[in-house]
């Protein structure tokens, strides 16, 4: 194989054809199924898929399949089979559905419009992951493009990971034996902590979440008559939160701890030593706020370490229109991330029963779970693929790789390392500082995806040779 062709055949490809096609997907409203409860009627999910099937039937692989899979009431799913001998495949994995909009992005960038500042496409999806579908297959011309042989190869492009990929395990046992045996996985939904050279993810955290409602009243009353009387719905929801967090350190309660190898203890070192203090500089802090750790311990806590985000409220009024009213009710929407080897269906029921017993003051309580999946922890990675990641990220990146967890869930990693326990797997992405998947001025940063396409390229032709 050679490198520099593949290299300059990948940026054309880029240039000429999959930027463009990003560009249109970006315009595409096409939120996941928890934010977008109508998605079928409004027919943006379908749109999206419109667009990757046009692109992916003309991109020119030989004898490739492409199909989308429908079931009544679920998100479809795009199914790829580029034949190669053998009988394990290359599993390749993305999904093409988004967060909502979400404030806060700044002037002349908006969600739903393609930007391009330089080397930096800003708009929602096209980063978190738009691209992998686009990538998987260009990584796959340019072997053809070289004679190169590799594996059979299977791409799935899934629409509802955003909302924790509740349509995909019937999809995968309708599937189980078209795909076969899968020897190696390939996902390109996660990050890289800088975007000097090829970031291998470790492990990924699962979560626990869903809406925590208080009320002590039927109907708000003059906070004057009701303070000193009647607790406010928020203090209870404060006191119910103190059960799971530790709100002057954040540290999270013993049951949704799990023991952290040593390897990825060791891992973290040397992480923290790359990085230095580029991992918590890449937020955007205001002035005089700090991270809550650093280095080593940072990389942990972010990692493997639970941690409680609050990410919605309900019952709250804007602040220009509260008057002075003890409100009858407060509702929090919790987002809970658990260690990588924590099982999220049975941390989710321990969250319920924590949050409702013995209700402060006989308060009303409830909590209704929506998320309860596991992480995933790598396996051991196979000397084949270690020389792989290792050539292909000094040639591409011009330097060696790295590698460490992240803070995310992807669903579907854990169901695969059920399913194939002796499969390799190569998780990887181009979320790397400033990029904000979920949050405003989410962008793609393109020399990052296209060393990435080539490096898939070579790992690729490496699990065909080994």
């Amino acid at each position: 194989m050679d490198s520099g062709a593949l290299q300059a055949y990948v940026e054309r490809l880029w240039q000429d054809s999959i930027l463009p096609e990003l560009t249109h997907y970006i315009r595409i409203p096409n939120q996941s199924p928890a934010f977008d409860p109508d998605w079928q009627s409004h027919g943006q999910i379908e749109r999206a898929v419109g667009l990757y099937e046009r692109w992916a039937r003309g991109c020119g692989l030989r004898a490739m399949t492409v199909e989308v899979m429908r079931r009544p009431g679920a998100t479809p799913l795009l199914y790829i089979e580029v034949p190669g001998p053998g009988q394990e495949c290359i599993l390749l994995y993305g999904h093409l559905d988004k967060q909502p909009a979400m404030g806060g992005w700044r002037a002349g960038l908006d969600p739903w419009r393609p930007v391009l500042e330089g080397e930096r496409l800003y708009g929602r999806g096209a980063a978190d992951d738009g691209y992998a579908m686009f990538a998987a297959l260009a990584a796959l011309r340019a072997l053809q493009a070289q004679g190169v042989a590799h594996s059979r190869c299977v791409i799935l492009i899934e629409a509802c990971e955003e909302s924790g990929s509740f349509d995909l395990p019937e999809y995968i046992a309708q599937l189980a034996a078209r795909i076969g045996p899968v020897g190696l996985v390939i996902a390109l939904d996660s990050g890289c902590a800088d975007y000097e050279r090829l970031w291998c993810t470790t492990s990924l955290r699962g979560v626990a979440g869903g809406t925590l409602r208080t009320a002590m009243l039927s109907e708000g009353v003059h906070s004057g008559n009701a303070g000193g009387v009647v607790a406010d719905s928020f203090r209870i929801a404060r006191l119910l939160l103190s059960r799971i967090e530790d709100e002057s350190s954040g540290a999270i309660v013993a049951p949704f701890h799990a023991p952290i190898p040593e390897l990825r203890i060791r891992q973290a070192e040397a992480a923290a030593a790359v990085l230095g203090d580029a991992l918590w500089q890449a937020f955007p802090f205001l002035p005089g706020a700090r991270p809550l750790s650093y280095g080593r311990e940072l990389i942990l806590d972010r990692t493997w370490r639970p941690a409680l985000a609050v990410i919605g409220a309900e019952g709250l009024p804007p602040v220009a229109q509260a008057g002075n009213v003890l409100r009858p009710a407060t509702a929090l929407r919790l987002s809970l991330r658990l260690p990588p080897t924590l099982n999220g269906a049975q941390a989710v029921q321990e969250l319920k029963r924590i949050l409702e017993a013995n209700p402060p003051l006989g308060a009303a309580v409830s909590f209704e779970p929506n998320w309860g999946a596991s992480g995933w922890n790598a396996p051991p990675t196979a000397p084949w693929l270690e020389q792989a990641l290792a050539r292909a990220s000094q040639v591409y990146f011009g330097a060696a790789p790295a590698a460490v967890g992240e803070g995310g869930t992807i669903p579907f990693m854990a169901m695969l390392g059920e399913r194939f326990p002796n499969a390799q797997f190569l998780i990887t992405g181009v979320l790397g500082p400033g990029s904000n998947a979920h949050g405003p001025n989410e962008f793609l940063h393109l020399p990052t995806a296209r060393k990435l396409t080539a490096c898939v390229a070579e790992v690729i032709a490496a699990y065909h040779r080994r």
